[in-house]
């Protein structure tokens, strides 16, 4: 299990990390999303050790996390992580060699799979391929903590889904902890089980994706009718044009009357409502 407890980090002035306490489950694959600067990349290296906190403590197995005690048993790999400009298959290997527990078999189906080249050397692979060959060797690490930060920067659409396959397959095969941090919640949302949104340092909600689906909806319909609605719900953004309203909720739901509809809000849209929505009107 992974806690941090009043965790500051700061940099300078600036608190990339704010007073955050967290407590996250030993499995599970979960999406850290935030804007740039939100401090997701902050987040994510004082869990694996390679900072330090000012503040707090960050522990993992009830084992305190410092970057003179950096914990064996979790995997972070920044975005655009380069590897030894060896060929794939060598990578695999040395992978192998020094990781007891590296799942070759897993690997060598995915570099299959995923149309790289065995012989091909790390340099002369794509920026996309590099990346989603550093994927596949961090996930067949069977390491209890993955981290992956912003994995799928440089990937097409098409990439983009093989890389949500790998990243569901791997799971299922060893269920550990998965962090992932990315901006394009929709596409992921279908491996993904919790939500964790970050901003300015601080944790706005963590939640699990059927929750969020049940509580995130949009009322509209004229604005008279609408607003009185709102009242004692968590209205986390709004939009008017003339007369009519619509109003982005994330509370419980509500049985709305005539003229009133009410819709799915997507997790983008309340994302996007949850982090600048109540500066909307």
């Amino acid at each position: 299990m992974i806690a941090l407890t009043n965790v500051t980090k700061q940099y300078g002035k600036l608190a990339a990390i704010d007073r955050l306490s967290l407590t996250l489950p030993e499995s599970g694959v979960i999406c850290l999303l935030g804007r740039n600067g939100a401090g997701k990349t902050t987040l994510m290296k004082l869990l694996s050790g390679h900072i330090e906190a000012t503040e707090g403590m960050v522990a993992i197995g009830g084992k305190a996390v410092s970057a003179s005690r950096m914990p064996d048993c979790v995997s972070y790999i920044e975005s655009g992580a380069n590897q030894f400009n060896m060929k794939v298959s060598a990578l695999i290997d040395a992978a192998a060699a020094l990781q007891g527990n590296f799942d070759r078999d897993f690997a060598r189906e995915m570099v299959k799979r995923l149309g790289l080249n065995p012989n091909k050397r790390f340099k002369q692979l794509s920026f996309g391929m590099k990346t989603m060959l550093t994927t596949v060797i961090t996930l067949s690490s069977n390491a209890k903590v993955i981290l992956l930060d912003e994995p799928t920067l440089g990937f097409d659409a098409i990439m983009r889904d093989q890389f949500n396959t790998l990243l569901l397959e791997s799971y299922q095969a060893h269920p550990r902890l998965i962090m992932v941090s990315t901006h394009l919640i929709d596409e992921i949302a279908k491996v993904v089980e919790r939500l964790l949104i970050i901003d300015s340092g601080k944790i706005l909600t963590e939640a699990g994706i059927g929750e969020i689906d049940e509580k995130a909806y949009t009322l509209s319909g004229p604005v008279k009718t609408v607003e009185p609605l709102l009242v004692g719900l968590n209205c986390i953004g709004r939009a008017t044009a003339g007369s009519v309203m619509a109003a982005h909720i994330y509370d419980k739901r509500i049985a709305p009357p005539d003229g009133v509809t009410i819709d799915r809000l997507s997790l983008q849209d309340f994302f996007i409502n949850l982090v600048g929505g109540k500066n909307n009107g």
